[in-house]
């Protein structure tokens, strides 16, 4: 059995399998098939400021290889994250790596003071989801602008305790993620988690209109798994020392591997547990059991490891 335990900066983590912002709530659900305590860490649905009924419905659709979602970060806000989740997480033995989002700058910071008040030791990490439109700046996604990214990340940082990580949520729909992960890092992210979902659109051929009442939604699954394996390849090969969260698309220990291998210290499990709730522990198993069969003594070793001998 190879040495599982990771850290993103100053997270340590007993293994690298964490569940996907959104996908799990907060974890009360995936905690009826297993002890949250078996994973590195439960990365928490994005929370806002302000409570949030998320978009109109329909904002779901299935799609060949995925699904498509217009959720719109629904969610009961910052406090009762605080108050209620919180602490509810870290007595089930839970690491919980907190995601926080925002319509401006102002919110983030907004957001990240309130985490503060977290109990002592109930947050591992910060994860800075940059993918909402801001709403200062003509919608404009702060993922997809190097500046408004590094804002949103450093009020973050500024916000929380210093001794807290922040791991900044890239999104892939830009056109040189390199760049943006750069602004991050400078501006105060101890580590990256990539990918967000991918901007999307289903059109129902019955009705003739689009299937989404949000028109376009995120696409997760594994039709995004090559696009995560190119981000985490090209951020790593850029800034080795910087540590990500991979996600995108993992439903088997073989897919995490590849995450691993491109550079990701920890992976992320998401869409699969729609269908598979007990996906996280299994993955673990087949990602301990792939790197055994293929002689690597710790995940260590491997992270970043198709690397080995190629130029930038």
């Amino acid at each position: 059995m190879a040495d599982l335990q990771t850290s993103l900066a100053s997270a340590w983590l007993p293994n690298p399998l964490a569940t996907a912002s959104g996908c799990a709530a907060m974890g009360r659900e995936l905690a009826r098939f297993f002890p949250l305590s078996d994973l590195g860490a439960v990365v928490t649905k994005s929370v806002m400021l302000a409570p949030r009924s998320g978009r109109p419905t329909p904002r779901m659709a299935e799609t060949p290889s995925g699904m498509l979602n217009s959720i719109g970060l629904q969610g009961s806000g910052v406090d009762a994250l605080v108050e209620h989740d919180l602490p509810w997480l870290q007595a089930a033995g839970a690491r919980t790596i907190v995601s926080i989002a925002g319509g401006s700058i102002e919110e983030y910071a907004l957001v990240a003071e309130r985490v503060n008040l977290a109990p002592p030791g109930s947050v591992a990490a910060v994860e800075v989801n940059i993918s909402c439109p801001n709403v200062e700046d003509r919608g404009l996604v702060f993922a997809c602008d190097p500046m408004a990214a590094a804002s949103a990340v450093h009020a973050a940082r500024r916000a929380l305790d210093p001794s807290v990580p922040v791991l900044a949520k890239l999104s892939p729909d830009v056109t040189d993620i390199v760049a943006i992960a750069r602004a991050c890092v400078g501006a105060g992210a101890d580590g990256l988690t990539m990918i967000n979902t991918v901007l999307g659109m289903v059109i129902d051929t019955d009705t003739l209109r689009p299937a989404l009442a949000g028109i376009t939604g995120g696409l997760s699954g594994p039709a995004i798994r090559p696009v995560a394996v190119r981000c985490v390849w090209q951020v790593h090969a850029a800034l080795p020392d910087v540590p990500i969260l991979g996600v995108g698309g993992v439903r088997t220990g073989l897919d995490a591997l590849q995450l691993v291998l491109a550079g990701a210290s920890a992976v992320s499990v998401g869409t699969v547990v729609f269908n598979d709730p007990t996906a996280p522990v299994r993955v673990l198993r087949e990602l301990d059991e792939a790197l055994d069969a293929r002689g690597f003594d710790s995940l260590a070793q491997a992270v970043g490891y198709a690397h080995r001998g190629l130029e930038v």
